[in-house]
C-alpha cells in the first residue's frame, strides 16, 4: 500500500471543515442581513449566539467540533506517514473516521437529532482511537526498553 494513501481521508476531513465553514458563513451572513443586525451589536462577545436560532448556531458549533478530535486525526496521519507505517487497516479506519465525521456534520448542520449525531461521533471516535492506540502500541513495542 502506498504511504500516501492515508492522505485521502486526511484531505477529505480538511475539505469537510471547509464545507462546514462555507455553509456556516453563508447561513450566518444571510441571517444577519435579513435581520438587519448591526455589526456593533455583534461585537459584544456571545451576542450572536444569544440572538441566533439553532439553524444558525449549529453549523458554527459543528465547525468548532472539527477542531477537536480531527486535530488528533491529522497528527496520527502525519505520524503514520512519517514513520512509514501506513497500511490497509489505518487507511480503512481513516476513511471510517472521515465518513462518519461527514455524517455527523450533516446531522449537526441540518435536522440535529442528538442521538443520531452521537452515534456518528462515536463510530468516528472509535476509528480514531483505534488508529492512535495501534500506532502507540507499535511505537512502544519497537522502542528499546529504558
Amino acid at each position: 500500500m502506498p504511504q500516501s494513501a492515508i492522505f485521502g481521508p486526511f484531505f477529505a476531513t480538511m475539505l469537510l471543515t471547509f464545507a462546514v465553514w462555507a455553509f456556516m458563513f453563508a447561513r450566518r451572513i444571510r441571517w444577519i442581513t435579513a435581520k438587519q443586525i448591526s455589526p456593533v451589536e455583534l461585537a459584544i462577545p456571545g451576542r450572536l449566539a444569544e440572538l441566533s436560532p439553532a439553524s444558525i448556531s449549529n453549523p458554527s458549533d459543528n465547525l468548532k467540533n472539527l477542531f477537536e478530535l480531527p486535530v488528533l486525526f491529522y497528527a496520527v496521519c502525519l505520524y503514520l506517514f512519517a514513520t512509514q507505517q501506513v497500511d490497509g487497516a489505518y487507511v480503512t479506519a481513516g476513511w471510517i473516521f472521515a465518513g462518519f465525521r461527514t455524517l455527523h456534520s450533516a446531522v449537526h448542520c441540518t435536522f440535529n437529532r442528538v442521538m443520531v449525531r452521537f452515534y456518528m461521533y462515536l463510530v468516528a471516535a472509535l476509528a480514531l482511537w483505534f488508529m492512535i492506540g495501534r500506532a502507540a502500541l507499535a511505537h512502544f513495542a519497537a522502542s528499546p526498553a529504558a
